[in-house]
């Protein structure tokens, strides 16, 4: 198209004007030019050197290799990204955050909205790790159509990778509804805490021949049904040793001895986050003291600034000592 000199001389010079230089712009993208001045910052930032990604494929390959699988149950952000980068295989939002997140009395009282709150922000730290999400008492026992509609919500809204749902054979026909939608499916058999009030409470499954037969045909069955791994928890570890043989998929142990093609703790208790004397279960081994940490921290702080000494001048910001008087100057007039 023809434009008139003085039309393309305008153009010409506004193009200048505006195209900032490229030795203009890379000060801005710079890290070492950008200084983040809000408290409200971000946890992280994901590794230079990121894991590939675990997949149902990765974990089928673990096992046959004979290699543990890493199970953790992480419950926000914070859990999450510090179980992806320790290397965890599978991070699991457990149900069990009612208690160790939300201060409810047992998993019962948590429902699916506040596990998808949770699944949400465990999903947006964890990079590497398979991500399972526990499905609450009452949103799948109903029938394999509930089930199959509240694992889609975890799947969509939750952005979890698979599922997990407490039960044995009764539960079969509700995992093959689920699996044959595309979406994986974690079994948990043995101690199913959901089911507390029937068993008893928290016992010990699996230490009778019967009971041990129980475990074992309940293992069989999700096995049949479609789930790619199956949580055995609260089973002595002989019969764990023996049903994991019997079985093509990989088993979870949680307080089911180191026979099991792999380990899940909740992270709370093995990192010692709690104060003491809480009860904890004997399986459980407690790998660091989180709260004394925490506390002492907290307890320093609080000294520091009870004293004056918090915050220090390293800790503020400066001002200009010019623009400093001239404040006070104004200040003298008000």
């Amino acid at each position: 198209m023809y434009l008139p000199s003085s039309l393309a001389r305008s153009c010409a010079s506004l193009t200048r004007i505006t195209r900032p230089s490229p030795s203009t712009i890379r000060p801005l993208l710079g890290t070492s030019h950008h200084v983040r001045q809000s408290s409200h910052s971000p946890m992280g930032t994901p590794p230079t050197n990121p894991r590939k990604k675990i997949t149902v494929g990765t974990l089928r390959s673990l096992h046959r290799r004979g290699e543990p699988i890493t199970m953790m149950t992480a419950h926000d952000f914070p859990s999450a990204h510090v179980a992806d980068a320790a290397g965890m295989e599978m991070i699991l939002v457990g149900d069990s955050l009612a208690m160790v997140a939300l201060g409810m009395e047992d998993t019962s009282e948590v429902i699916v909205e506040e596990m998808l709150l949770h699944c949400r922000s465990v999903a947006r730290a964890t990079k590497a790790a398979f991500t399972v999400g526990d499905l609450p008492m009452g949103s799948y026992e109903i029938a394999p159509q509930q089930a199959l509609e509240t694992a889609i919500r975890f799947i969509k809204e939750g952005r979890v990778q698979g599922v997990k749902l407490e039960g044995g054979k009764g539960m079969a026909p509700t995992i093959e509804r689920i699996t044959s939608a595309g979406i994986p499916v974690l079994g948990h058999v043995g101690l199913t805490p959901q089911r507390q009030n029937a068993l008893g409470g928290f016992r010990v499954q699996g230490k009778t021949s019967l009971g041990a037969m129980k475990v074992l045909e309940d293992a069989l069955a999700v096995q049949e049904a479609g789930c790619f791994a199956v949580v055995l928890e609260a089973v002595p570890a002989e019969v764990a040793a023996i049903v994991t043989r019997k079985l093509s998929i990989p088993t979870i142990g949680i307080g089911a001895g180191n026979g099991c093609s792999g380990q899940v703790l909740v992270q709370v208790d093995m990192t010692g986050n709690f104060p003491p004397g809480r009860f904890l279960p004997k399986f459980v081994k407690q790998y660091g003291n989180v709260w004394a940490e925490s506390l002492k921290a907290i307890e320093k702080y609080r000294d520091e600034v009870k004293s004056r000494q918090y915050p220090a001048p390293e800790h503020t910001y400066p001002i200009p000592q010019g623009e400093l008087e001239a404040f006070a100057a104004r200040v003298d007039k008000v």
